[in-house]
């Protein structure tokens, strides 16, 4: 077994240190986008459980306005026909 230099075994914890410091630089990086996907998600089913609610009320939007046309359209054909 050959002994290993002090600058050799200075380089090999200097790169160490690197790659420690670059491993918990990607950690941080995944926890925040885990984090930021998290948000996502949770606003996602914000919105579906919303969808349900707004979808009555468009259909409900939609019966008033076709009421509204009807009405429009029957006085019309009140005042021209008759």
């Amino acid at each position: 077994m050959s002994d290993m230099t002090f600058k050799q075994a200075k380089e090999i914890v200097e790169r160490l240190e690197l790659s420690e410091l670059s491993l918990r630089n990607s950690f941080d990086s995944m926890d925040h986008a885990r984090r930021s996907l998290d948000d996502s998600v949770m606003e996602q089913k914000k919105v579906l459980k919303k969808l349900p609610e707004k979808d009555k009320k468009i259909s409900i939007l939609y019966l008033i306005i076709m009421l509204n046309i009807g009405f429009i359209g029957g006085l019309f054909v009140g005042k021209y026909l008759l």
